[in-house]
């Protein structure tokens, strides 16, 4: 399988299509590529069994995709989390090192990289990582642009994108953050968010409101 068809069950994987359906616009928003590239490997993707396709509907995982991409998805988060914990890398530039060990590490590897790390539940994103039987807990799905105006909400996680990651930092938006949602900016433009420890607001944009996932905020 070549590297590009294991990004985008990946990234389906992490958008929720294991459990129910995502559209082409999130993943070509997650992957920062034009909508007419997804539906050509959408399509390719559905012939080789991994995914279905209804249109105008959504893509979800077959059971043969879901098994592959936890598998992938397993090992890429086991890596960061060593190397941000173990290595000190920074969190938003280890995913192109993951990427390499991941296709580098057998089962047995992955265990034993389990075990020494203490069997984490999530990587340095906030991503959950599945289990060596494949089976993952069930996590928020429900983007930050998707957020109704005056709510407030806490960061779950964030998509793995070196960029993404780099621009977050830089704005000052951090897992488990709680945020009050000021305003959708219109014509696509950014999201208002206030942060509830405080401080000014933070105009978070388009595109990486679509790739941060959100709940709702517990009650204090």
């Amino acid at each position: 399988m070549t590297p590009m068809k294991e990004d985008y069950l990946k990234i389906i994987f992490e958008l929720g299509g294991g459990k129910q359906q995502v559209s082409n616009k999130q993943i070509s928003l997650g992957l920062g590529i034009a909508a007419g590239s997804v539906t050509e490997m959408i399509t390719k993707l559905d012939d080789e069994g991994l995914v279905t396709h209804q249109p105008y509907a959504g893509i979800q995982l077959t059971p043969k995709g879901i098994k592959y991409a936890a598998e992938l998805v397993r090992k890429h988060r086991l890596w960061e989390t060593f190397l941000v914990d173990k290595l000190g890398y920074n969190v938003a530039d280890v995913h192109p090192e993951a990427e390499v060990l991941e296709h580098e590490t057998s089962d047995r590897l992955a265990t034993a990289l389990d075990a020494f790390l203490a069997h984490p539940q999530n990587c340095p994103h906030g991503g959950v990582i599945p289990s060596a039987a494949g089976e993952f807990r069930a996590v928020s799905h429900r983007l930050l642009a998707d957020a109704a105006d005056g709510e407030t909400v806490v960061v779950e996680r964030f998509l793995d994108n070196h960029e993404l990651l780099t621009y977050l930092s830089e704005l000052g938006v951090h897992l488990y953050d709680r945020l009050t949602i000021v305003k959708h900016e219109p014509f696509e433009g950014p999201v208002v968010v206030q942060p509830v420890a405080g401080g000014d607001p933070i105009s978070i944009s388009y595109k990486a409101a679509h790739n941060l996932f959100i709940n709702e905020a517990p009650e204090d």
